[in-house]
């Protein structure tokens, strides 16, 4: 769900930035249980914490042992901007924005926030979000009406910019998530997620493969970074494939597919997830049922893909010796899956996410101490990691929406998003595929220089009300831009899950790219079927849901065997070519286009398996 931040350096700066991120992990899970205070209260202390833990954790000078004279004046800036909302509540909340002139002091502080944000930023995630976000602030100032004033009262004095509904997202959501995924590394459930999958599929055709999906899969309860969960689960199932006979790009090309779905993954999604849910108004948990379908159908491409592949190259499983028994790894770690099934229950019964990650994230610990074999390291250090770890991996995502707060703010004032709305839909003529390729395009290159939550806001505000006006049911509007964000994750040239995972197998970055690109085919046509078929997001009628998600998984298959070239055996060009139509037509609003596809796929099929009975002796 969120990018680390790099560690502190050893002796007193190592254990005040410890300390400062406990009191921020235990603060935010008091108002998890207890409730939050008022919004602007809530988010300024929360950039408050952010604000203390990237000056102190990354120095402007890069290597170096501790932050130097000039981190220590941005701590204690960010520290006086931060607070000032707090000292000057009652005058900001009985104000006119707009009306009433904001003080000297007020647009000081507000330049100043602006200035640390954009700073914090660059120095957790890079240049790109800075720049955009610059770059709004430059439109407002110098083609549109707006001063430097009202803009300033805008970003910083009110709750539609930096301390807007998205840095509230982060603040009530993300960390209360993180810090579950931090619980449940801490206490032993990452080796349970890949014993599980070993187990599972490690026997079978290109088991390596499938055990990199399966616990990715898995992993994304636990993190919904694309990049961490290369890091963690890569670094066993990459040597495994290649081990195996496994290209290396092939290795990394699976290893990255699979983690990058993990954002989309439920019941633990991308931080974007928890941005929707309070953009549309609805419970995360209706995010998650919308989420469900597209995700296993992106991870049964996945999974099919390297199946495929495997057979068409002869790849073997594991050794016996190597995988575990399911049922000795289901007796002796089993247990371990109990807070996921808690966050389920809790969610399934009407609680808010917070409360529900809290009873789960609660759960953790003692339910590892349950069995011998899971004790292990379960004590009061592991606690204070657990808690550390969760708070520092939520700040790049703090700095990521308080930023985007500033692009979301320079649009509501400037109402940019009203006018590339109707731009959008002139040049679209009317056309929703026009539409959709550009909201795609612009999804994928906007995530190439930034996380995916801060890219799928700029998407909302610029894009995604010009597909509800073209007709798109607004949920899917919002998951077609919720996708593209993320696939940006394996799309070169700027494709960090793809950095990643090439780095661990040590293959060539392009060849690694376009292999990831082949892999993840189908999550690049998911999003598509959903926008015409809402059914896919468990919208409309059961029957018609019924039929729609029959249809996906068929053509999702096809495609696959279509891409690998190889089905029940390998397939010749017009097979391929016919597996490639028959996908393409399953995934087709129209029922007659859906019932020739069914004719080429199962016709396909009834050949090779003449085929291959003819190639039997004695058949």
């Amino acid at each position: 769900m969120s990018q680390e931040v790099p560690a502190a350096a050893a002796g007193p700066w190592r254990s005040l930035v410890r300390a400062i991120a406990v009191a921020m992990a235990l603060w935010h899970l008091w108002v998890a249980a207890m409730g939050p205070p008022e919004a602007m209260i809530f988010r300024a202390l929360h950039l408050l914490f952010a604000f203390l833990l990237v000056f102190l954790s990354v120095p402007t000078r890069r290597g170096r042992a501790r932050p130097g004279p000039e981190d220590l004046v941005l701590v204690a800036l960010g520290a006086a901007v931060a607070l000032y909302p707090l000292w000057t509540y009652e005058q900001i909340v009985n104000r006119i924005p707009y009306i009433d002139e904001p003080t000297t002091l007020d647009l000081l502080a507000a330049g100043l926030a602006v200035l640390l944000v954009l700073e914090g930023t660059r120095r957790l995630l890079g240049w790109a979000l800075p720049l955009t976000a610059a770059a709004f602030i430059g439109y407002a100032l110098f083609f549109t009406t707006v001063d430097a004033a009202t803009l300033l009262d805008q970003l910083y004095l009110t709750t539609e910019g930096i301390f807007g509904t998205v840095l509230g997202v982060s603040a009530a959501y993300v960390v209360v998530f993180v810090l579950f995924g931090s619980f449940m590394e801490r206490s032993g459930t990452g080796r349970l997620f890949m014993d599980f999958a070993i187990a599972a599929t490690g026997r079978s055709a290109g088991g390596p493969g499938k055990v990199a999906v399966v616990s990715s899969s898995l992993f994304g309860t636990v993190s919904g970074s694309a990049v961490a969960n290369v890091m963690v689960t890569g670094q066993i199932t990459i040597p495994l494939m290649k081990r195996t006979g496994f290209r290396p790009s092939f290795a990394a090309a699976v290893e990255a597919v699979a983690s990058t779905g993990g954002q989309i993954m439920p019941p633990v999604m991308g931080a974007a997830a928890f941005v929707m849910a309070e953009f549309l108004g609805v419970s995360y948990l209706q995010v998650t049922i919308w989420a469900l379908v597209p995700a296993l159908l992106f991870y049964l491409a996945a999974f099919t893909t390297v199946h495929l592949e495997a057979r068409r190259e002869g790849l073997a499983g594991l050794p016996e010796s190597e995988v575990p028994r399911l049922a000795r790894v289901v007796r002796e770690r089993g247990h371990l899956f109990a807070p996921i099934a808690l966050l389920l229950g809790t969610l399934l019964a009407g609680y808010s996410a917070p409360r529900a990650a809290l009873f789960g994230l609660l759960a953790c610990f003692p339910v590892a101490l349950l069995r011998r074999g899971t004790r292990e390291g379960i004590g009061l250090g592991a606690l204070l990691d657990a808690l550390e770890d969760g708070a520092r991996n939520t700040i790049p995502v703090a700095m990521a929406c308080a930023c985007a707060g500033i692009v979301i703010g320079t649009i509501a004032l400037t109402g940019l998003g009203i006018g590339l709305t109707a731009l959008l839909v002139t040049l679209a003529q009317n056309s929703l595929v026009v539409a959709l390729l550009v909201t795609m395009v612009a999804g994928i290159v906007l995530g190439m220089g930034m996380p995916t939550t801060p890219a799928y806001i700029v998407m909302v505000a610029l894009l995604v009300p010009a597909l509800v006006k073209l007709g798109v049911v607004t949920p899917a509007a919002h998951m077609f831009a919720f996708y593209f964000a993320i696939l940006s994750a394996i799309t070169p040239p700027v494709a960090l899950a793809v950095y990643a995972a090439a780095g661990l197998a040590k293959s060539e970055l392009w060849s690694t790219g376009l292999g990831a690109v082949r892999l993840g085919a189908a999550g690049f046509l998911v999003p598509f079927l959903f926008v015409y078929q809402p059914e896919l997001l468990l919208i409309g009628e059961p029957w018609r849901v019924a039929v729609a998600v029959g249809t996906a998984l068929l053509g999702v298959l096809a495609l696959a065997a279509s891409l690998t070239g190889q089905w029940l055996r390998a397939c010749g060009p017009v097979e391929r070519l016919a597996l490639g139509l028959a996908a393409l037509l399953l995934v087709s609003p129209e029922r007659l286009a859906e019932l020739v596809g069914l004719g080429l796929l199962a016709g396909t099929t009834f050949l090779q398996l003449r085929r291959t009975r003819l190639a039997v002796p004695g058949s």
